[in-house]
């Protein structure tokens, strides 16, 4: 426009004036181009696991909506199959979650009216959850939840026949089972600490089930907390713990391994007796 004018007329400050001219006029202004975009704002790294999750919903899809939960740490994904949408029902999936997983110190959530209403801010305000919502018409800006649900619904699409859940729990076995290229490890290792055991596992022949961590520190409990165990040998009379109230001393007669003893009581019966531990 500013050069279609200087090709024919000319005064001072021409392309001022024609600026603010277009500026001014309603109809110029509705029909220019959308803004560039604006480059996605980035989330800050989260420090650990289960520290920063996102919520989204899918659907409805092939008549079905689902809850979406992203930890953005380690990649974990849940699925909530919702057969409503009500702030309640997503208080109650959440309340469920967090018996598993405990607390999150954020959590993002979409500008859905679930999530905005009075009575979702004061649960997560009760329990000390910062609530951050997404910018409205930008669902870009809940980027880890949004990638994600593109991947569960392409995920359910594409597995067999079988009720809801069952697909779900199959997908998800596999998601928090499988190695994520952004983090090197799967979803379970960085959330769990440990692999999660599957069918394919038990196929290799060298197989072995492994000592789950932590199963020493409990033995170590377990020996702590119980006395140095006494010797028994075959002839002294002793006096045992037994249900029977008309039951009396005992004499050994013979052992079998490091805990058992058969003992002859004062009665003709024999009785065999594991020393407590």
């Amino acid at each position: 426009m500013k050069g279609l004018a200087r090709s024919h007329v000319w005064w001072p400050n021409m392309d001022v004036d024609i600026t603010e001219w277009v500026g001014r006029c309603q109809p110029c202004q509705e029909s220019r181009p959308d803004p560039p975009t604006a480059p996605v704002r980035e989330w800050e790294i989260p420090k650990g696991p289960w520290s920063r999750i996102h919520i989204d919903f899918a659907g409805p899809f092939h008549g079905q909506t689902f809850m979406v939960i992203v930890d953005t740490f380690s990649k974990w994904l849940e699925i909530k199959f919702m057969r409503a949408t009500t702030t309640d029902t997503v208080i109650k999936e959440l309340r469920q979650l967090f018996a598993t997983h405990g607390l999150p110190d954020i959590l993002v959530l979409d500008n859905g009216p679930q999530f905005t209403a009075t009575q979702f801010e004061r649960y997560l305000d009760d329990l000390g959850v910062r609530h951050v919502l997404s910018a409205p018409f930008h669902p870009a800006s809940n980027g880890q939840a949004e990638r994600f649900v593109r991947t569960a619904k392409e995920a359910l699409s594409c597995l067999g026949p079988g009720d809801w859940q069952e697909r779900i729990d199959r997908f998800l076995t596999a998601q928090h089972s499988t190695l994520c290229t952004a983090t090197g490890q799967s979803p379970a290792e960085l959330l769990m600490g440990r692999k999660l055991r599957g069918v394919l596992d038990r196929l290799n022949p060298n197989y072995s089930p492994e000592v789950f961590k932590g199963g020493e520190e409990a033995q170590g409990v377990h020996h702590r907390d119980s006395s140095p165990r006494q010797e028994l040998w075959e002839g002294p009379t002793l006096a045992s713990r037994n249900n029977h109230r008309n039951h009396g001393a005992q004499i050994i007669q013979s052992r079998y391994g490091g805990r058992e003893s058969l003992a002859q009581a004062h009665r003709p019966t024999e009785e065999m007796s594991n020393h407590r531990h």
